[in-house]
């Protein structure tokens, strides 16, 4: 009877285990499911040289693969020669362009591994982000303290 009853608590255990597992899964994958696309660049918010965040004058797409791959490009309409939107350099020449892989860390964060990049001192960086679901669009910040940007992204 011990014997009986000690499987039938394993055969629980395990069985809550599984359950448990695959609620975190289909979560993370429903998470991962409102990334996958393609974004279209609704406004990007920098600050100015007065400290307060201005928007540039761009375009853009962002898109997330199924597979964990990400690709981000944003063109300045009226670039400012030598201007930089805080203490990481993310466009040269009025253009950003990076690609690499991401991983989405919890309900509101993803760490971004850039594999390439038009600004070199980028690649092999991991970039923390904070995010934020709103409708059909998708805010994003840095979580560095130093950085104050804003960017909203919009899926059509």
């Amino acid at each position: 009877m011990k014997r009986l009853l000690g499987m039938g608590v394993l055969i629980l255990v395990g069985m809550t285990a599984l359950l448990w597992y695959g609620t975190e899964r289909s979560a993370s994958a429903a998470t991962k499911d409102q990334f996958v696309g393609a974004w279209r660049l609704v406004s990007l918010e920098e600050p100015g040289a007065d400290g307060e965040l201005h928007q540039a004058d761009c375009t853009g797409l962002l898109v997330f693969t199924r597979d964990g791959h990400m690709s981000v490009q944003v063109m300045y309409k009226n670039p400012q020669p030598g201007a930089q939107a805080g203490p990481v350099q993310y466009a040269q020449g009025g253009y950003e362009a990076s690609f690499g892989t991401y991983d989405i860390k919890d309900a509101h964060a993803f760490t971004y591994h850039v594999d390439g990049a038009l600004v070199r001192t980028l690649i092999g960086q991991s970039l923390n982000r904070v995010y934020e679901f709103s409708g059909n669009r998708l805010i994003v910040k840095s979580s560095n303290p130093k950085e104050h940007w804003r960017v909203v992204w919009q899926r059509d």
